[in-house]
C-alpha cells in the first residue's frame, strides 16, 4: 500500500510548531503584548446610526413579462409557400413581406377578371349611342352595366388573393420563429399560423395583489397611520436580485377582486430600449403603496433570524457587541423597515459581525455602502445600497 505521506508530513509540520512555540514560550515567556503592553485593538465594524424619519414603503410582487403587442402572422389565401423572408429572432418592419405564396393561380384569376371587366366595359360603351338612338331598351342597358359592376368587384377580389400571396408583417417588432416550411400547404379552411410578432419596447409586467393587503392599506390611510405614496414609478427586480436600471410606471389597478385567487390585477410598463427584458420572463415589480412619518429604516443585512425571532447586534454603551430583538413592520426599497426593538441612536452593526461575539469590545466605524470615502455620519434613513 502506498504511504499517507502528505498526512504524515502535515502532523510533522504541526508537531514542529507546537516544539517552537514551546521553546519560545521557555526563552521569552509569556507571548508578547502589542508595543507598550497595551491591549489589543477592538475589531472595527461597520455600523449605521439610527435616526428617524419619511419612508415610503414599497411591496416585492411576482409578475411576468409580457409583450406591448403581439401580432400573429396568418396566411390569408390558401397556396403553398414558395420562399421565407426573414430571419428567425430579428427585427422587422410593419409591412414588410415575410412569405411568399405560389401566386400563378392568383395571378390567372386576376388576368381573367381584368379582362372580364374590359369586355364588360366595352359593352357599357357601345350600348351607350344605342340607347339614344332607342336602338336597345333601357333594360339592356342596365343590365350591361351590373355586369361592369360584378365584373369589378370579382377583379377586386382577384387584385387582393394576389397581393395576399405576399404576406406582410402587420407591426413592427421582433419575430420568433417560423411555425411553417417552404412546401407548406397553408391556408386551406382556415387562416394558418405563420409566424408571431411582439414588440417590446416598452415591454408589459403583470402582477397581482392580495386582497386583503389592499384593504389593510386602505384601513391605515382612513386611521392616519399611512399617507398615500405620490409617485407613481416602480421598480423591477430581476430574477438574479438586481434591479432593473430603468424605472417603470404604474398603468392600472382592476379594482376587481379575482373570486377564485381574491386578489387584484395591476400592470406596469418598463422601457426597453436594449431588449433585455423579454416577454415571459419572471421578475418582482416593487412598487410604493404609502409612506409613513417618524420611521426607521435598516438595511436587511443588518437584520438577522433567530429561533426566537429577528434581531440585530448593535454597540452598546460600553462599546460592546450586543444583540437587540426587533420586530420589522415592512420593506422600503431594500431596507427593513423597524417597528420595535431600537431607538435614535442605536448604532446597529451592518458588516464585521464575524469579527466578535457577543459580549465582546469593538470599535464602530461608520457604514460606506457605496465604497466610497467614509463620511462623518450617515445620512438619515439614507436609501440602502447594495454592497458590491
Amino acid at each position: 500500500m502506498k504511504p499517507r505521506t502528505p498526512h504524515l508530513t502535515t502532523t510533522a509540520i504541526f508537531a514542529a510548531m507546537l516544539v517552537l512555540a514551546a521553546c519560545g514560550a521557555k526563552e521569552g515567556g509569556a507571548p508578547q503584548a502589542p508595543a507598550g503592553g497595551a491591549a489589543p485593538l477592538p475589531p472595527e465594524v461597520d455600523v449605521v446610526t439610527v435616526s428617524m424619519g419619511t419612508a415610503t414603503l414599497t411591496q416585492d410582487l411576482p409578475g411576468r413579462m409580457e409583450a406591448h403587442r403581439t401580432a400573429q402572422v396568418r396566411a390569408r389565401v390558401e397556396g403553398i409557400i414558395e420562399k421565407r423572408l426573414f430571419v428567425e429572432g430579428s427585427d422587422v418592419k410593419a409591412g414588410d413581406t415575410l412569405f411568399q405564396i405560389d401566386a400563378r393561380n392568383y395571378q390567372a384569376a386576376y388576368d381573367s377578371a381584368k379582362a372580364d371587366v374590359g369586355v364588360a366595359r366595352q359593352t357599357v360603351e357601345r350600348y351607350k349611342p344605342l340607347l339614344a338612338a332607342k336602338a336597345v331598351s333601357q333594360q339592356d342597358y342596365d343590365l350591361a352595366e351590373a355586369r361592369l359592376k360584378q365584373a369589378e368587384a370579382a377583379l377586386s377580389r382577384a387584385l387582393l388573393d394576389l397581393e395576399n400571396t405576399h404576406v406582410p408583417a402587420p407591426i413592427a417588432g421582433r419575430i420568433g420563429r417560423a411555425q411553417v416550411t417552404e412546401g407548406a400547404l397553408v391556408g386551406r379552411g382556415e387562416a394558418t399560423l405563420l409566424a408571431i410578432i411582439e414588440q417590446v419596447d416598452p415591454i408589459y409586467a403583470n402582477f397581482t395583489q392580495p386582497g386583503a393587503d389592499l384593504l389593510r392599506l386602505q384601513q391605515a390611510f382612513k386611521s392616519g397611520r399611512l399617507k398615500r405614496a405620490g409617485s407613481a414609478q416602480v421598480e423591477l427586480v430581476l430574477e438574479d436580485g438586481s434591479v432593473y436600471p430603468l424605472p417603470g410606471k404604474l398603468l392600472f389597478s382592476n379594482l376587481a377582486v379575482d373570486p377564485s385567487t381574491g386578489s387584484v390585477s395591476l400592470r406596469a410598463e418598463f422601457p426597453n430600449p436594449k431588449q433585455e427584458l423579454l416577454p415571459g420572463m419572471f421578475a418582482r415589480i416593487r412598487f410604493p403603496e404609502a409612506s409613513a412619518d417618524n420611521s426607521i429604516r435598516l438595511p436587511q443585512r443588518a437584520v438577522q433570524t433567530g429561533p426566537q425571532g429577528q434581531f440585530v447586534m448593535v454597540v452598546n454603551a460600553e462599546g460592546k457587541m450586543e444583540p437587540r430583538p426587533v420586530k420589522t413592520g415592512g420593506m422600503s426599497g431594500g431596507d427593513f423597515i423597524i417597528a420595535e426593538g431600537l431607538k435614535p441612536g442605536d448604532q446597529v452593526i451592518v458588516n464585521g459581525l464575524q469579527k466578535a461575539r457577543p459580549g465582546t469590545p469593538v470599535k464602530p466605524m461608520p457604514w460606506n455602502p457605496t465604497g466610497s470615502a467614509p463620511a462623518s455620519a450617515p445620512a438619515p434613513n439614507a436609501p440602502a445600497v447594495p454592497e458590491k
